[in-house]
C-alpha cells in the first residue's frame, strides 16, 4: 500500500549524489554539496562571471580605453581630436576609416549641461561612456544636415531646462562622447581643407546658463524659470589627429578588468545596468568599493578573459556561421552584425516600403553576440548604421576570408570584382584591417583604402565593363594602377570592409553584390 501521508518526491527535482561534468565529479550528501565540490563550484562561477563579464563589457571599457587614449596623448575632455588630413594607420582605432574628416571629443556632464552647435553637413551621435545612444546630430538627426543646437543634460539635473531653441538630450551617464565624421566628396579633387575648416568654425561647445538659451521673458515673469543672460558660445581646442601615434583599443587582459572598475567607479551607480552590473560585482567589482582580488580569483579571472577574449574574438571576426550574421544567401562571406539585432541589439531594423515601416516582430531578448561582436570590431552606435533607408546614412560589409574559407594571409594576393552601379549615392571605399589590432593595417601605405574618392589616394579606376577590380598584395601586381591596390603585411592576416555612404536600394534589396574576394596565382 502506497503512503497516503507523504508525496512522492519526482526524481527530476532531486540531486543525485554524484554527477560526472565537465568540471569532473560533483558530490553531494543527500542534497547537500560536498566541501570540496562547493569549492569547484564557487570557482567555476567565479569563471563564469568573468568571462560573461568581459565579453558583455566590451563596449563600457572600450570608451573609457578610447578617453584613457586621449588623456595620455594630451587630448583632455573638452578638447576636439579632428584628423585634417583624415585617418591614417599611425593611430589605434578599431576599424576606423581613411575616408571621412573624423572629429571626436570627450564631455563631463557632472558639473550641468553643455550646449553643442554642430556642424553642417556631417554624420554625428553623441554616445555615453558605455556606447549607448544618445542622439544623432547631422544628416540623420533633428538638424537634417543643416547644424543645430544640441543641449545635452546628465543624470540627476534637476534644474529648469529651456522651453526651446535647441534640441534637448539626456545622458545616463555623466561622461558622453561626440563623434562626427565630415565628407570630403563635393570638395574640389576631393581636398578635406574646407570641410576642416567649416567644423573649425561653426563647431561649438560650451556650458549652458539657465535661463538664457531657449528661455523667454514671460516664463520668467509667470514664474515658470530664472531669467539669465545667455551663454557666449566657445570653440574648443582642436588637437590635430593625423599622424597621431595614439592608442584606443582596449586590453585582451586582466587590464580589461581594471578598466572596469575605474569606469564603475567615474559614474554614479544608477548608470549601470543592474543585471549587467551583478555579473562584475560577482567579482568584486562593485560602486564605492575597492576591487582587489586574492590570488585564487585572479587566477580564475586571467584564465576567464582568455576564453571571454577568444569568443569574442571569434564573434567578431563573424567567423561561426549560425550566429547569421551573413549578409547574402549562399557562400558570401560578407557580413554585417547589426542587421540581426539593430543598433539596440534586440530585433533586426525594420523593412522600409511604400507603406511605411515595417517592423519585425519583438522577440524580447537581447541579441549578445551581435553586441559583443559590434564592439570588440568598432566603436559608437546609431540607427543610422544599420537603417534600411536609402540616401542616408552609411552601410557597411565585412570580409575575413577568401572564396576556400580561409582567412587572408597578408603575403599572398588577393582581388575582389565589384560589379558596376556601385551602390553609393556619395562615395565607397575598401579599408583593410590588422587582425589583431582591428585598426588600419600598417604599411608603407599609411592610407590603406581605395574608393571612388580622389583623396587620401587617387579614385579607384573601374573596368570597361563598369566593374571595379581591387587588389591585396605586399607589392603591387603588374599593370595594376595603384587606385586599384591595398597594400598588405606579409607577416599580418587581414580583414577588409566596404562601406557605402548614403547608400542605395539595390544594396538593401540586394540586387547589387560585391563579388568574394579570392586569392590569385
Amino acid at each position: 500500500m502506497p503512503d497516503l501521508t507523504k508525496t512522492p518526491v519526482p526524481e527530476a527535482i532531486t540531486t543525485p549524489s554524484k554527477e560526472d561534468t565537465g568540471i569532473g565529479a560533483l558530490e553531494f550528501t543527500d542534497g547537500y554539496p560536498t566541501r570540496e565540490t562547493a569549492e569547484k563550484l564557487r570557482d567555476h562561477l567565479d569563471y563564469l562571471h568573468g568571462v560573461d563579464t568581459f565579453m558583455n563589457t566590451i563596449s563600457g571599457v572600450s570608451v573609457f580605453a578610447i578617453r584613457k587614449g586621449f588623456q595620455e596623448a594630451g587630448i583632455a575632455d573638452g578638447d576636439v581630436l579632428i584628423c585634417s588630413g583624415l585617418m591614417d594607420s599611425r593611430g589605434l582605432f578599431l576599424t576606423a576609416n581613411a575616408d571621412t574628416v573624423y572629429f571626436w571629443s570627450f564631455h563631463d556632464l557632472s558639473h550641468g549641461p553643455l550646449v553643442v552647435e554642430t556642424p553642417s553637413d556631417t554624420l554625428g551621435l553623441f554616445n555615453d561612456i558605455w556606447f549607448r545612444w544618445i542622439s544623432d546630430f547631422g544628416l540623420p538627426g533633428a538638424d537634417r544636415g543643416q547644424g543645430g543646437t544640441y543641449l545635452l543634460v546628465g543624470p540627476g539635473y534637476d534644474a529648469p531646462l529651456p522651453e526651446g531653441g535647441c534640441y534637448v538630450r539626456h545622458s545616463r551617464t555623466n561622461h558622453v562622447t561626440l563623434i562626427g565624421r565630415a565628407f570630403i566628396n563635393e570638395n574640389p579633387s576631393d581636398d578635406p581643407a574646407p570641410t576642416v575648416d567649416r567644423i573649425k568654425e561653426q563647431l561649438k561647445i560650451y556650458p549652458y546658463a539657465a535661463g538664457g538659451l531657449g528661455s523667454s521673458v514671460g516664463a520668467f515673469l509667470t514664474g515658470k524659470g530664472p531669467m539669465g543672460k545667455p551663454a557666449s558660445p566657445r570653440s574648443p581646442r582642436f588637437v590635430e589627429g593625423t599622424g597621431l601615434a595614439i592608442n584606443t583599443v582596449p586590453p585582451n587582459d586582466f587590464g580589461h578588468y581594471e578598466l572596469l572598475d575605474a569606469l564603475v567607479q567615474l559614474e554614479p551607480a544608477e548608470a549601470l545596468d543592474t543585471e549587467l552590473a551583478g555579473q562584475f560585482a560577482a567579482l568584486g567589482i562593485v560602486k564605492g568599493e575597492e576591487f582587489a582580488p586574492d590570488a585564487r580569483l585572479r587566477k580564475i579571472l586571467d584564465d576567464a578573459v582568455a576564453v571571454g577574449n577568444a569568443a569574442s574574438r571569434m564573434v567578431g571576426m563573424g567567423a561561426h556561421p549560425s550566429e547569421g550574421f551573413r549578409y547574402y544567401d549562399g557562400d558570401s562571406a560578407w557580413w554585417n552584425m547589426l542587421f540581426v539585432g539593430g543598433f539596440e541589439f534586440t530585433n533586426p531594423p525594420p523593412n522600409v516600403t511604400a507603406e511605411g515601416m515595417q517592423p519585425f516582430p519583438n522577440k524580447g531578448a537581447r541579441q549578445l553576440h551581435s553586441r559583443t561582436s559590434m564592439f570588440y570590431t568598432a566603436t559608437a552606435i546609431t540607427p543610422a548604421m544599420c537603417m534600411r533607408l536609402t540616401g542616408v546614412g552609411s552601410q557597411y560589409l565585412v570580409s575575413n576570408v577568401d572564396t576556400t574559407g580561409e582567412p587572408f594571409d597578408g603575403a599572398k594576393t588577393y582581388r575582389v570584382r565589384l560589379p558596376k552601379d556601385i551602390p553609393a549615392a556619395r562615395f565607397w571605399s575598401l579599408n583593410v584591417y590588422d587582425n589583431q589590432s582591428r585598426s588600419l593595417l600598417q604599411t608603407d601605405q599609411v592610407y590603406p583604402r581605395a574608393g571612388s574618392q580622389e583623396y587620401p589616394s587617387p579614385a579607384a579606376e573601374a573596368e570597361s565593363d563598369g566593374s571595379t577590380v581591387v587588389y591585396f598584395s605586399p607589392t603591387r601586381p603588374d599593370d595594376v594602377p595603384p587606385s586599384n591596390w591595398i597594400q598588405t603585411d606579409p607577416d599580418k592576416g587581414w580583414f577588409v570592409i566596404l562601406r557605402l555612404y548614403s547608400p542605395l536600394q539595390p544594396f538593401f534589396d540586394k540586387s547589387w553584390r560585391p563579388g568574394e574576394i579570392e586569392a590569385v596565382g
